[in-house]
């Protein structure tokens, strides 16, 4: 009826636009990565570390959290999980924003093409977080807060283009379908 051209003159009038997602890069030198098997969740000692350790070390790194160990340190001294390799450069790419399903696989499409020559990386990951105070979670279902409001997915992708999806949720929450 008639509020549709009377929101239009509104949003028109105070240039009200539609938020753009924030894309931030970044470049991290030197940086301790696990070593991973695709084949092998659980990992084993001296060959390859498990999903939970990967988990751990993915979020220290998305905060950027030191992995040295250092007991001079206030804030961690948490170290990167063994067994381990240094990579010379790895790159970050985070997006900031209300990012539809569609785009989201055709972000991991795109990251499965940097596989293709020069192979340069064993494995990267893609992690989608919801908001912490998001109102639904999975399933359409109310999302409770409580303390951390958890509320992501992670794509590990390999070479060989086998991949591991972790999801986490809330205590009080639905399970991922």
């Amino acid at each position: 009826g008639a509020e549709g051209p009377t929101l239009m003159s509104y949003f028109s009038k105070h240039q009200i636009q539609a938020l753009k997602p924030k894309i931030t890069f970044s470049t991290l030198r030197d940086l301790q990565c696990p070593v991973l098997q695709s084949n092998d969740l659980q990992g084993k000692p001296e060959e390859s570390c498990s999903t939970e350790e990967l988990l751990e070390w993915l979020g220290a790194v998305l905060n950027q959290v030191s992995l040295d160990n250092k007991s001079s340190s206030f804030l961690s001294t948490y170290c990167c999980p063994e067994p381990n390799t240094v990579v010379e450069k790895a790159f970050l790419c985070t997006i900031t924003g209300f990012i539809i399903p569609e785009k989201i696989i055709q972000l991991l499409e795109q990251l499965c093409c940097y596989f293709g020559e020069p192979k340069l990386a064993p494995w990267l990951t893609l992690t989608v977080h919801g908001f912490a105070d998001s109102p639904v979670s999975w399933r359409e279902n109310e999302h409770g807060f409580h303390k951390g409001g958890e509320n992501f997915y992670n794509f590990v992708i390999f070479r060989n283009l086998d991949y591991w999806l972790q999801m986490a949720v809330g205590t009080h929450d639905d399970c991922p379908p």
